[in-house]
């Protein structure tokens, strides 16, 4: 059963063609004790097929889906698809616009806030509409991700490990007819309350990604993002096309299965990275350096590896406080 909604839409998901719309978010301000926030959405509709829901934004610091899904739904005409596809470019418009992380209205992470709540705050306002009312909708969900301010990444589609075995392996399938060099298999270490995870729970193909960071935003990596969502749609059966080719016959499945995998500023300081992103590691190695700026006669704290495997992420500004991540490992899966 659809739970109630506080949020209204103004267009019709079940109509055909190309319909742009707003999802309406009740709030009170200083300057108006009644008002609306208005964030865009998008459906794309032509007969009978699958329905895929396509979301950016969900951190406001992440351009690459906005950026893409506003391109695709401008370009896209209805007549070349067979089935729906919905676009919110900018899940947390409020982030996006302030290019935050977080919501600068209420301080939270949208990213964490799921299923929501319909008398929360603005967050937890729209992860509940979309919870209930959109997800349901789909049978593959996409919500595009980059490493934002703080992380650099390699290009990835990702994913949960899942008990369904089947869902499991059609959600890999997926991910790899994208079309990037690795799939990546993550760990929740920061909370609950993500998007995908629901998704996820309610049976979905769900895909994330992680495409670069907000300093490698550029045309290499929205051309990964087009060209994966084209792909996928092909995939799907949306779109009756040839895939692009992407230069990756086959992604490589990478898991971060340890928690230990995804390693912690011990310290805060000005972070030195000693290895790359893509250099495989041991135990035990010495992966960056934290220099104190308060103390600069004594040597850098070393930060060493507990675990061993490729570098997927690193962190992408210097200046660290302690318990911020700072490089991710993966191993074949």
């Amino acid at each position: 059963m659809t739970e109630d909604s506080l949020v209204s839409i103004d267009i019709d998901l079940e109509a055909d063609g190309k319909q742009f719309g707003n999802m309406k978010v009740p709030m009170s301000t200083n300057s108006a004790g009644w008002s609306q926030y208005f964030i865009p959405i998008i459906s794309i509709r032509n007969g009978d097929g699958p329905t895929v829901l396509l979301s950016g934004g969900n951190h406001g610091d992440e351009y690459e889906g906005q950026v893409t899904l506003m391109n695709l739904a401008r370009n896209l005409d209805p007549t070349e698809i067979q089935g729906r596809i919905i676009l919110i470019p900018m899940l947390n418009k409020p982030a996006a616009m302030a290019g935050t992380r977080l919501s600068p209205i209420d301080g939270k992470n949208m990213n964490r806030a799921f299923p929501g709540d319909k008398d929360d705050d603005i967050t937890g306002k729209i992860a509940h509409f979309v919870a209930h009312h959109i997800i349901p909708l789909a049978d593959i969900v996409v919500d595009i991700h980059s490493g934002g301010s703080s992380m650099h990444f390699l290009p990835s589609v990702n994913m949960h490990d899942l008990e369904d075995q089947e869902q499991m392996s059609r959600m890999i399938e997926a991910a790899k007819a994208w079309g990037l060099p690795y799939v990546f298999i993550y760990e929740d270490v920061a909370g609950s309350g993500l998007l995908p995870s629901y998704a996820e729970g309610l049976g979905k193909i769900t895909l994330g990604t992680e495409l670069g960071s907000k300093s490698q935003f550029g045309p290499e990596m929205l051309k990964m993002a087009a060209d994966g969502i084209h792909n996928l749609l092909v995939w799907a059966g949306i779109i009756s096309a040839a895939p692009i080719d992407t230069g990756i016959s086959d992604s490589e499945v990478v898991a971060g299965d340890d928690t230990r995998d995804y390693i912690m500023a011990p310290c805060s300081g000005i972070l030195e990275p000693l290895r790359e992103m893509g250099d495989v590691v041991g135990v035990g190695e010495v992966i960056a350096v934290i220099h104190n700026p308060e103390l600069i006669d004594g040597a850098p704290y070393e930060v060493r590896t507990e675990t061993e495997g490729l570098i997927m992420s690193r962190r992408s500004n210097p200046l660290t406080a302690q318990g911020e991540c700072i490089a991710t490992l993966v191993r074949p899966r």
